[in-house]
């Protein structure tokens, strides 16, 4: 009698030769959407405009940025469900702009998990949450066996302190309690990276920290890559480093750390840097430019430890010139203002020959 042979489940492609020992690694990111328009040809909108950013294994990393800033476009070519229109981007080994689609589906089962802001993205509505967290060790095979599925499922709710909701369906769940099954599901296959889009975005605060508590707690006991995109900055409490992202660029980092003062008491310190990219340029945050008012251009000077920034000289001259027409209107009589005397002017002298 013939036996058949069970199938091999697919495995993670490894990561490819010269792939950056980065987890995360953008190079000059650039996407380009074409905008349909009624009157006429398309628009082109430029959603990430040469972005940089690094993240290295292990990192617990906040990428914060108002709508429209990019962010979540990035997001989509970090989760390989978007290809960007120019630049490098490596994740968990993986060149996204060169794997094919179905490289791309073993990227997504195997390399990179994710939490979504909504439910419906995360879980099955009708299944609960162990049924969940058993589903996605099932679709890529890798835990084999109804008890060593059984123990992974356990454990993970476990890690997540949902334990108590194990037999219960989302609709039987709160907002936090989902999301942390939602965490659960996403690490379920060991990822190298967890990609999180506003996991908090519809909790209110106490859930909230509950969250970002529980992936906290997933980043250090496994050691999971974690980037979680936000418009939240109350996020950027919760995370060592903060990126903030505007006009699709990264602009500035906020490094957070605990250190020991002289009496031994810790301190937090949060120190914001500009992001310098690879030919010099810089974003100034916008309290900076709102407070000196610059525009256009300005003036800089190199000091021996550090690079001063001025306005520039052509806002000096706009200054004058308004300062200059105002008095010149001050001066122009009013209606009811008394006429001034002509200025007189000398009489020709007759015997002046000329």
């Amino acid at each position: 009698m013939a036996v058949r042979q069970a199938r091999q489940a697919p495995t993670a492609a490894p990561p490819r030769v010269g792939a950056p020992d980065a987890d995360i690694l953008c190079v000059d990111l650039v996407r380009i959407f074409k905008v349909a328009s009624a009157s006429g040809p398309g628009v082109e909108v430029q959603a990430l405009q040469g972005l940089n950013l690094r993240v290295d294994p292990g990192e617990l990393v906040a990428v914060v940025g108002a709508s429209g800033s990019g962010k979540s476009t990035l997001l989509s070519i970090l989760s390989s469900l978007d290809q960007p229109t120019a630049g490098v981007a490596w994740v968990a080994g993986h060149d996204l702009l060169t794997m094919t689609e179905k490289e791309r589906v073993v990227f997504r089962r195997h390399s990179v998990g994710f939490v979504w802001q909504q439910t419906s993205r995360n879980l099955l509505p009708y299944l609960s949450a162990s049924e969940n967290v058993a589903a996605a060790l099932a679709i890529p095979g890798q835990v084999r066996g109804t008890s060593a599925r059984q123990a992974r499922v356990a454990e993970l709710l476990d890690l997540l302190e949902v334990s108590h909701c194990a037999e219960r369906r989302p609709g039987e769940m709160s907002g936090g309690e989902q999301q942390r099954v939602a965490i659960a599901v996403g690490i379920a296959n060991e990822p190298r990276v967890l990609l999180a889009d506003e996991p908090t975005g519809e909790l209110d605060d106490t859930a909230s920290v509950h969250v970002l508590e529980a992936m906290r707690s997933v980043n250090r006991e496994l050691g999971v890559t974690t980037l979680i995109v936000t418009h939240d900055p109350a996020v950027s409490e919760h995370v060592a480093r903060t990126v903030q992202i505007r006009d699709g660029r990264t602009s500035t980092e906020v490094l957070r750390s605990t250190r020991l003062d002289e009496h031994g008491a810790e301190q937090h310190v949060a120190e914001e840097y500009a992001v310098l990219d690879r030919v010099g340029r810089l974003q100034l945050p916008d309290e900076f430019v709102t407070a000196l008012d610059l525009r256009e251009r300005v003036r800089l000077a190199l000091e021996p430890d550090h690079v001063g920034v001025w306005p520039g000289q052509q806002q000096s001259a706009e200054a004058s010139v308004v300062e200059r027409a105002g008095n010149e209107r001050d001066e122009t009589p009013g209606p009811h203002d008394e006429p001034r005397p002509a200025a007189s002017t000398p009489e020709p002298d007759p015997e002046d020959p000329s």
